[in-house]
């Protein structure tokens, strides 16, 4: 993960520096621990290497995009439940393959978009542009960035106990 995009993930605008790293953090932690968010265990994932490259970082943030986390973990969130799909975070995207067209009005919804040369569809927030325009297969994607699946049965059953809650 680049600076850029673990800045995008803390929430962090402009000015970065240890102090501000850590407090970030801590907010997000709180925001977005798996007790509180079904998605929560793979966007502590994501927050905690956001950390690791930023905790001994001064400089600026490029970004003006602060609800990036938000965008995330609401996408993350709509789906995690589905049968038949298999998300993977690769870096900051989000990518679903598997039995996506019985779901596909949904996914659109949640604000995923098709990538036709992957046959996958990926999740970034609108205001977010990739400069390399899918010239990266997913395999290659996966190996610059990395790839872990959530626990979709997991957050299934979270959202079943959720539900009864009501």
């Amino acid at each position: 993960m680049n600076v850029y995009d673990a800045a995008k993930i803390l929430g962090i605008i402009g000015e970065i520096n240890p102090k501000i790293v850590k407090s970030a953090f801590r907010e997000a932690c709180k925001k977005y621990h798996p007790d509180v968010n079904p998605a929560g265990e793979e966007l502590m994932k994501m927050i905690n290497e956001a950390y690791e490259v930023l905790k001994d970082y001064s400089g600026e943030s490029r970004d003006q995009q602060s609800d990036y986390s938000n965008a995330l973990s609401e996408a993350l969130n709509a789906i995690i439940h589905l049968p038949d799909l298999i998300i993977e975070i690769c870096g900051a995207w989000i990518w679903i393959t598997g039995n996506t067209k019985i779901h596909k009005e949904l996914l659109k919804e949640s604000g995923f978009k098709w990538a036709s040369k992957k046959k996958a569809w990926y999740f970034r927030p609108e205001e977010y542009r990739s400069k390399s325009r899918g010239k990266k297969s997913l395999g290659e994607i996966r190996a610059k960035y990395g790839s872990s699946r959530p626990d979709t049965a997991k957050a299934s059953h979270t959202k079943t106990l959720n539900n009864y809650d009501r």
